[in-house]
């Protein structure tokens, strides 16, 4: 059964609080609709709020190069709220006041790890999921409303499973292990003051850095 523009909205929302709480995440409420992501300013000083909130030490964002046009311009406005998370003179909306610690940008796989044009995507650091994967598991089924429009239009036939084959086709390309996830390191002019990895620092022997 297809449901309506609100009541879609309304699931996605209470099925994304459902996933942030098995993964131990705090929730935001939604900025835009799915497909209607663009670069754009109004948008751009929303996301600039959330990050100054937040302040985070680590951004993890979508890949720059990917197969849907919405999930790119995401990857840009991530980029741009972070990097102007210390300009004064840029106003967030709503306005909170700009801070100027370092932050470390860092992309995902694309889906299907690839581009657009179906050339691989090679990831700087692998991130071992293997003893988490199950909880990953649980938090993507959260998202049935989700799971039944991509088997519908997509023929994905089960978003889980092939999000664990894709997490195995990482974790062969690290050599290392059975599952993984696959980063790239944003560069840092713009971000921190000198080049460093704190992902990789975080987490050690449960990762392996594939180049620098």
């Amino acid at each position: 059964m297809t449901m309506s523009r609100e009541e879609t909205s309304r699931t996605r929302a209470l099925e994304a609080r459902t996933a942030a709480g098995i993964l131990g995440a705090e929730f935001h409420e939604s900025l835009t609709t799915d497909l209607l992501i663009f670069y754009e300013e109004r948008l751009l000083r929303r996301v600039a709020a959330v990050v100054r909130r937040a302040r985070p030490r680590i951004v993890l964002t979508h890949s720059p190069e990917d197969y849907m046009e919405d999930h790119m311009n995401t990857a840009r406005l991530a980029v741009t709220a972070t990097f102007a998370r210390g300009a004064p003179n840029f106003v967030s909306d709503p306005p909170v006041v700009p801070y100027a610690d370092d932050v470390t940008v860092y992309h995902a796989m694309p889906h299907g790890l690839c581009d657009g044009l179906r050339r691989p995507v090679t990831p700087d650091l692998f991130i071992d999921t293997t003893s988490v994967q199950a909880t990953k598991r649980r938090a993507l089924a959260a998202h049935a409303s989700q799971k039944d429009w991509l088997d519908a239009s997509q023929g994905m036939d089960s978003y889980l499973d092939s999000g664990d084959e894709m997490s195995r086709r990482v974790g062969r390309m690290s050599g290392r292990f059975e599952h993984a996830e696959g980063w790239r390191r944003h560069l840092h002019l713009g971000f921190s003051a000198r080049e460093q990895d704190p992902l990789a620092d975080v987490l050690r022997e449960h990762c392996h850095v594939a180049r620098t």
